[in-house]
C-alpha cells in the first residue's frame, strides 16, 4: 500500500535517540519539541519566529540520519511547509547557507527505490528552485550548487518521462514540476538540450478524466513555455506538435485547457513556416468553429482573433506548391488536403522539376530515412503521385534509385507504410498506361 503524507506525519520520532548518538543536537531536539505535531496555525508561528533554523535542523538530519521512517517523516514535514507557503522557500536563500548545499539532500534522495521518497524529493526541490531570489549573485558556490542541482532535477525528470518510476503519479509528477520550472529561460535552454519537445509532445492528447485533463493542460503549458525559445521552436516544426496542439484545442471542453493550447499556437505562428503549416492541418477552420462558442476569456478571445488574422495572410501569400515544399524540407509529412488532391498534381507537376528535381530527391531520401510510419506513408503516397502526374516520372523515379527503399517499406510493420508502399512499387513497375489503372 503507497504512502500518504498524512500517514508518515503521524509517526511518532524517537528525537530523544538521535540526541543521544550526537546525530541531533540539545538545541535541535528543543526545537523538534516545540515544532513536533503541533496545529498549522502553531507550526507557522514558529516558522515566522525561527524559519531559518527549522531548515537547518531538517536539513541537518536529511544529511546525517539514514533511517527510512525519519527520512520520510522530515521530507513530509518539508512539503507540508512548502505547501502551506511557497513564500518559504526563499528560507533556504538565507546568508547563513551562502556556503553550503541546500540542495544536495533532495537530490540524492531522487534515487531512492520508493516512490514517497523521489516524489517528495522532486515536489520540494521544485519549489526551492523556483523560488530562488533573482538578486543572488552569479559567481557563488551556492550558484554552483544551484546548477547543479538544476541540471540534476531536469535530468530526472526527463528519466520520468521516459521511463516512470511510478506507473501512474510519475509522469504526472515530473510535468507538474516542468510547468513551474519551464517558467525561467535558461530552465528551457537546458530541457530542449535533453529532447524536451520530443518528450512533452505526446503528452498533448485529448484527454476526458478530471486526472488527464490536469496532465493536458501542464503539458500543454510547458509547450506554451517552450514557445519562447528558439530552440524549443526548431524542434517543435519537426515534431507532430502543431496537429496535436489543434486537436486539443477543438476537442477540449475544458476552456482553461483551449486557451494555453490557442496561446501556444499564436505565438508559433509568426516563427518560419509554421503559419502554413497550420493552414495545412485546417487550423482556420477549427478556430472558425472556436469563435461560435460561448468563451469568457479573454486571452483565448484574442489569441482566436490573431491566429486568425494571421493564418488569412499566409493564405493569401503562399501558393499550395510553396506549402507542400515547406512540408518536405522538414521532413514530416502528414494527409493535408493537397497530397491526395488530383489538381494539385496536375498543375503543380512542372515545379518538381525546379533546383534539379530537389523535391522528388527529398521525397527518395525520406523513403530510406525516416522513422516515422505517417511520413514514410505519405512519401510513398506522393511518390505515386508524381510517377502519375510526370511523363517521365517513372523513368525519373527509377534513375534516382527509389525503387529499393519502397520496395523496403513493403515489410514495414505499419499496415498503412505497407500499402501505401505496395501502391508505389506498382507504379514504378508499370508501364504509366496500365499504373493509371492502380488509384490508392
Amino acid at each position: 500500500m503507497e504512502l500518504s503524507t498524512e500517514e508518515v506525519l503521524k509517526r511518532v520520532i524517537p528525537w530523544e535517540a538521535y540526541t543521544a548518538t550526537k546525530l541531533i543536537s540539545g538545541t535541535g531536539l528543543q526545537l523538534l519539541r516545540r515544532y513536533d505535531h503541533r496545529q498549522p496555525d502553531a507550526k507557522a508561528a514558529l516558522l515566522d519566529e525561527n524559519g531559518v533554523a527549522y531548515v537547518r535542523l531538517f536539513l541537518g538530519i536529511l544529511r546525517d540520519i539514514t533511517k527510512e521512517d525519519t527520512l520520510e517523516y522530515v521530507l513530509a514535514l518539508f512539503d507540508e511547509i512548502l505547501s502551506a507557503n511557497s513564500n518559504r522557500a526563499r528560507l533556504f536563500y538565507d546568508d547563513s547557507f551562502a556556503d553550503e548545499d541546500v540542495y544536495h539532500p533532495f537530490l540524492r534522495l531522487l534515487g531512492k527505490r520508493k516512490w514517497f521518497v523521489q516524489e517528495k524529493s522532486c515536489r520540494i526541490l521544485t519549489c526551492i528552485i523556483s523560488g530562488r531570489p533573482k538578486h543572488i549573485g552569479q559567481g557563488t558556490k551556492s550558484n554552483e550548487a544551484y546548477n547543479n542541482a538544476l541540471k540534476g532535477l531536469v535530468h530526472w525528470l526527463c528519466d520520468q518521462l521516459k521511463r516512470p518510476s511510478h506507473p501512474t503519479r510519475g509522469i504526472a509528477s515530473a510535468v507538474n514540476s516542468l510547468a513551474m520550472l519551464l517558467r525561467e529561460s535558461h530552465v528551457r535552454k537546458l530541457f530542449v538540450s535533453r529532447d524536451g519537445v520530443q518528450l512533452i509532445t505526446p503528452l498533448i492528447t485529448p484527454a476526458s478524466s478530471q486526472q488527464y485533463i490536469q496532465l493536458l493542460y501542464e503539458a500543454t503549458l510547458c509547450m506554451w513555455l517552450l514557445s519562447f525559445n528558439d530552440d524549443a521552436i526548431d524542434a517543435i516544426s519537426t515534431s507532430h506538435a502543431l496537429p496535436r496542439l489543434a486537436e486539443v484545442a477543438r476537442t477540449s471542453t475544458k476552456e482553461k485547457v483551449v486557451r494555453v493550447a490557442i496561446l501556444t499556437l499564436r505565438n508559433l505562428v509568426n516563427k518560419d513556416n509554421l503559419a502554413s503549416k497550420m493552414v495545412d492541418i485546417d487550423l482556420p477552420k477549427i478556430i472558425q468553429n472556436l469563435k461560435l462558442k460561448a468563451w469568457t476569456d479573454e486571452d483565448l478571445l484574442d489569441g482566436l482573433t490573431a491566429l486568425e488574422d494571421r493564418l488569412e495572410v499566409s493564405i493569401k501569400t503562399l501558393s499550395s506548391f510553396d506549402k507542400y515544399k515547406q512540408e518536405v524540407l522538414s521532413g514530416n509529412l502528414d494527409w493535408s488536403p493537397m497530397h491526395k488532391d488530383l489538381p494539385f498534381w496536375r498543375e503543380n507537376v512542372n515545379k518538381f522539376e525546379d533546383h534539379d528535381f530537389q523535391v522528388v530527391r527529398l521525397l527518395v531520401t525520406l523513403l530510406g530515412t525516416s522513422k516515422d510510419p505517417r511520413t514514410l506513408a505519405v512519401c510513398c503516397h506522393d511518390v505515386s503521385q508524381f510517377v502519375q502526374a510526370h511523363p517521365s516520372g517513372r523513368q525519373i523515379l527509377l534513375d534516382m534509385k527509389a525503387k529499393n527503399p519502397v520496395m523496403n517499406l513493403m515489410e514495414h510493420e505499419n499496415p498503412e507504410v505497407r500499402r501505401e508502399a505496395l501502391l508505389c512499387v506498382q507504379k514504378l513497375l508499370l508501364r504509366p498506361k496500365y499504373a493509371s489503372f492502380l488509384q490508392s
